[in-house]
């Protein structure tokens, strides 16, 4: 299992890690496989979305505030509900197959760690299976 580390900058913000997770990919030395992304936080995830035109990225997270707001009567004492919450929509693992060495995405498609509760240091995990 290889950690990386990630350091978040904003509230919110979508971070590309998919060439960070190729370099895991091609060090491993397997050609054949499934490489697992695990996000241990709970107020963290990863997806896999377009990674061609950040605006995605940004209509992405708009929407997802707007649906569902920073503050809005949570009991939950941190004040941090609603990044639980968006967590939970989006997951904390990704499975992505291997193909000659390489992650099989589509054309426009990137591995995204998602902080939803930021900025704060965090971690993902990623197993590599041949």
């Amino acid at each position: 299992m290889d950690i990386l580390n990630v350091s978040t900058n904003k509230n919110t913000e979508m971070i590309d890690i998919t060439h960070k997770i190729q370099e895991v990919v091609t060090k491993s030395g397997v050609n054949s496989g499934v490489c697992t992304v695990f996000i241990p936080h709970t107020t963290a995830a990863v997806t896999i979305n377009e990674n061609a035109d950040p605006d995605v990225v940004h209509d992405i997270l708009m929407e997802l505030n707007k649906v569902i707001p920073f503050k809005d009567g949570y009991l939950h004492m941190e004040g941090n509900s609603a990044a639980h919450i968006k967590a939970s929509m989006f997951g904390f693992s990704e499975q992505i197959i291997i193909e000659n060495g390489k992650l099989v995405l589509g054309t426009w498609q990137g591995i995204y760690f998602c902080e939803l509760d930021g900025p704060r240091k965090r971690k993902a995990y990623i197993k590599i299976i041949g």
